[in-house]
């Protein structure tokens, strides 16, 4: 299945609408780890449990379950995959890529539950193919019995030899009357009334929003109440701060009620958000996330900005970083309209490039005692893309160590020197100014 627009959502049957509201303080992350999530997007979402795979054919899952007839359980595995992952070929006026995914739920004592599905992605256009966000959803439904599964996923291009594979723990709770399902992420949600109807949900298996313009919204069910009932419902941030509370109302006499919270993030909510319903021995929660952009995790307003350092657009930036919290949001999203390149995606892909050569330079520039992304190399290679040539003077020295960068299309030679003799490599001021005049020229013809 694939997502070309995430469609508007609805809240149903329920008073559970509404936007953040600040209850206590915040502290954000650090800029070491500010950059490690935006480094490690997979290891982060692991820590939120959800079944994450790295390169070559990286992937984001996620397994929701909801109550069904005879005391079983239905399992909602849902899979977020990029464009740019796969290998397309042209067929006739489309792009075409095909994958194959096969997932294992075993529980100990009794046969696993396996399922291998090829599914088939067309896009339009070539650039369609380079999508670095959230641009292909798979998912599957399965009848479980309650207990703890041991969930595995291998997805593998069938148009290459890239795979990769994920797995996790997830536990399926025994739905008695009364309970609740745990708040289950989705793109789109339709309710039922009865445990016989088919559950119609779009999962959103990153569980993630993007900051100041996305909805998160979270569907959730409520089993055979006796009676009208209201069931606490709150959203905690990563300080443990309660920052929405709320009370789902059920009117009692189904066998399913189903609910919808949408909720609008601000700047108050950025990171990892835990949302909780109920309380005591009937509480179930799930952990979801609102970034900067789904390509990348970035929850901090303040390290975002530290990080663009290098992006341009300083008038912008500056405007934000002193800019009150109130009205941070409604910027953001003008920033992200007015440096996208290409309105008619869903992603911004200058920031996505950018992000990506932050990324690179931190790997390649590790013989400096700071981050590679913060060096003089780091810097030029985010803005210039790699040199076509690199020579040196004395590899594997410090003392009067020299490097020479050649840019080929742009006419232009930088030399680094290790001036200190510590070996932190400093753009000369003549190679800073030519960087400079270089990188102005580059940026009046975008």
């Amino acid at each position: 299945m694939r997502r070309l627009v995430m469609s508007a959502m609805l809240c149903a049957t329920l008073g559970g609408c509404g936007s953040w509201s600040r209850v206590g303080s915040e502290r954000g992350p650090s800029a070491s780890e500010s950059l490690t999530r935006v480094l490690n997007s997979t290891e982060f979402y692991r820590r939120l449990g959800r079944l994450a795979a790295d390169q070559p054919l990286p992937f984001v899952g996620n397994v929701a379950f909801a109550a069904a007839p005879a005391d079983s359980v239905i399992g909602v595995l849902g899979l977020s995959l990029e464009n740019r992952a796969l290998a397309f070929q042209r067929e006739g006026n489309v792009f075409v890529a095909r994958y194959r995914v096969s997932l294992s739920f075993r529980r100990e004592g009794t046969p696993s539950v396996d399922v291998t599905r090829e599914e088939i992605v067309r896009v339009p256009t070539f650039q369609e193919t380079q999508r670095a966000d959230e641009s292909v959803l798979f998912q599957q439904l399965l009848r479980l019995v309650p207990g703890t599964y041991h969930v595995s996923v291998t997805v593998r291009d069938v148009g290459s030899t890239s795979e990769s594979h994920a797995e996790a723990d997830y536990t399926t709770p025994n739905f008695t009357a009364g309970t609740t399902s745990a708040p289950i992420l989705a793109y789109q949600a339709t309710g039922r009334g009865n445990l016989t109807d088919p559950l119609n949900l779009v999962l959103n298996p990153r569980g993630a929003v993007g900051y100041g313009s996305d909805t998160l919204l979270a569907y959730i069910e409520g089993y055979n109440f006796t009676k009208p009932t209201t069931v606490p419902f709150k959203v905690i941030d990563e300080q443990q701060n309660v920052v929405h509370q709320n009370e789902l109302r059920f009117r009692g006499g189904r066998q399913v009620e189903s609910q919808v919270v949408r909720l609008s993030p601000d700047s108050v909510a950025l990171g990892e958000l835990t949302l909780v319903v109920g309380e005591g021995a009937a509480e179930r929660k799930v952990s979801a996330l609102v970034s900067f952009t789904q390509a990348w995790v970035v929850t901090n307003f303040d390290e975002m900005l530290d990080i663009l350092r290098y992006f341009g657009h300083d008038n912008e930036i500056s405007a934000m970083r002193k800019a009150p919290a109130s009205e941070r949001a409604k910027l953001w999203r003008e920033f992200y309209v007015s440096t996208d390149p290409n309105t008619t995606t869903p992603e911004n892909e200058a920031l996505n490039s950018y992000f990506t050569r932050v990324a690179q330079a931190n790997q390649r520039f590790t013989d400096e005692d700071e981050p590679g992304w913060r060096t003089d190399r780091g810097e030029v290679y985010i803005n210039l893309g790699a040199p076509d040539e690199v020579v040196e003077n004395t590899p594997g020295t410090t003392a009067n160590r020299i490097v020479k960068w050649t840019y080929i299309t742009y006419r232009l030679e930088l030399f680094f020197r290790d001036e200190s003799g510590f070996g932190r490599l400093k753009l000369v001021p003549g190679s800073r100014a030519d960087y400079e005049r270089t990188l102005a020229r580059l940026r009046r013809q975008e």
